[in-house]
């Protein structure tokens, strides 16, 4: 068997080998090792990435600023990700594998739902643009939820996601999704957006557990298309010189959800009667002359409109859904000398105190973009305002390096 050092080392190799076979052009810092078949009959990107993360939390005792203590720090590699991504055979038919190669990425509910591998696969699908503006994908990737969620981790405005990513966001799912992509007029944008997954989450092998996720989005881009499809990268990094807003509802259902997340979070025993999960989102991003602003409303529900799950003879068990309601609005101004001011709100409504406090987060974030978001420093600070517990303050620097 070819263990995971050896196939890297092979793909690798094989683009460095052939060079007279290939188109080879010479590429920038962070465009990756790209290759060209000599018939154009095939493809490749290949790019490495990782994010170095300092973080420190404090528990603010009685909600006192005066009063704060317990300070926990940690070091870590927050990602590591290995991504190849190109075309097969024709430009309209498309290819993206993504690995998460750090600790956070591997780690897993057991083998009893990921067998005895790693939980090492992100993104695995083609996607074949098969009649004008239609396309299919088919595989595993990012359904299309909440917009901070399709966002690349590598393209954030802040050192991480908000809490209503945290807590509501769809994540990556195998399934299939149909796109349509019009200009309607002279830029009037139109993206519709149709998805079935099997609902479980990523690199699943235990199989279906309840019902099947259907996902439908829509999103219209009144101004036309953003420049390097910003509608989906932190700050206005390459300042739009004509305002440009996206504006986007998405609406999703996980039949008979086995996860207290839906196709996150832990999942459920057996003997437990499994309920519909029924998530609504609408969000929206405008820029403008290093300007930005994006804000996300979430809400998640139950069928029965009650999180608390019964067995199956209608006896009530300690199990319950994550449900309930979020608010995500941040916006930044990248100066010429490409350093970013950016301010976050985001509130934290869950259904049920056993699951998470009632909170509101207040972030400050600062950000030098050396080669845009390939190469950057990032720094945050933040006050989670609890309305049971203590409230907490954070503090965070990253350094994130793409080639």
């Amino acid at each position: 068997m070819v263990n995971f050092r050896s196939f890297i080392f092979i793909v690798f190799a094989s683009l460095f080998t052939h060079y007279s076979y290939a188109q080879v052009k010479d590429y920038s810092f962070g465009e990756g090792l790209q290759y060209t078949a000599k018939d154009s009959t095939f493809g490749i990107k290949a790019s490495l990435r990782f994010q170095s993360l300092f973080m420190a939390n404090w528990n603010v005792h009685n909600d006192n600023l005066n009063d704060i203590g317990n300070l926990e720090s940690n070091f870590l590699i927050r990602r590591a990700r290995l991504k190849f991504d190109g075309f097969a055979y024709s430009p309209k038919l498309s290819y993206k594998v993504e690995l998460g190669l750090s600790n956070r990425d591997l780690d897993h509910e057991g083998a009893k739902y990921y067998g005895e591998g790693g939980n090492l696969i992100l993104d695995a699908y083609l996607k074949w643009n098969f009649y004008k503006g239609f396309s299919l994908k088919v595989g595993q990737f990012k359904l299309s939820g909440n917009r901070e969620r399709l966002v690349s981790s590598a393209d954030m405005q802040f050192v991480d996601r908000s809490i209503l990513n945290s807590r509501f966001n769809l994540d990556r799912d195998i399934g299939a999704s149909l796109h349509y992509d019009k200009v309607l007029g002279k830029q009037f944008g139109l993206h519709l957006s149709a998805a079935f997954a099997q609902g479980e989450g990523r690199n699943i092998t235990s199989g279906n557990i309840g019902g099947y996720q259907t996902t439908f989005k829509i999103e219209l881009m009144p101004f036309g298309k953003f420049i390097k499809k910003g509608a989906y990268v932190g700050g206005d990094i390459y300042r739009e010189q004509k305002p440009k807003l996206a504006v986007a509802v998405a609406f999703d259902r996980n039949a008979g959800a086995g996860r207290a997340r839906g196709n996150k979070g832990a999942f459920f025993p057996g003997g437990i009667v499994l309920q519909d999960l029924y998530t609504g989102f609408a969000d929206f991003m405008f820029k403008y002359k290093g300007f930005s602003m994006m804000g996300e409303y979430v809400i998640r529900q139950t069928s029965s409109n009650s999180p608390m799950l019964v067995d199956q003879n209608g006896g009530f068990t300690p199990f319950q859904y994550f449900t309930g309601t979020a608010v995500n609005l941040q916006a930044g101004y990248v100066f010429k000398n490409n350093f970013e001011l950016a301010a976050r709100y985001s509130y934290l409504g869950p259904e049920s105190f056993s699951m998470a406090d009632i909170s509101n987060h207040y972030t400050l974030g600062a950000s030098k973009y050396i080669k845009g978001h390939s190469l950057k420093v990032q720094t945050d600070l933040g006050y989670i305002q609890n309305q049971l517990l203590d409230d907490g303050l954070t503090w965070r620097v990253q350094i994130e390096v793409g080639f």
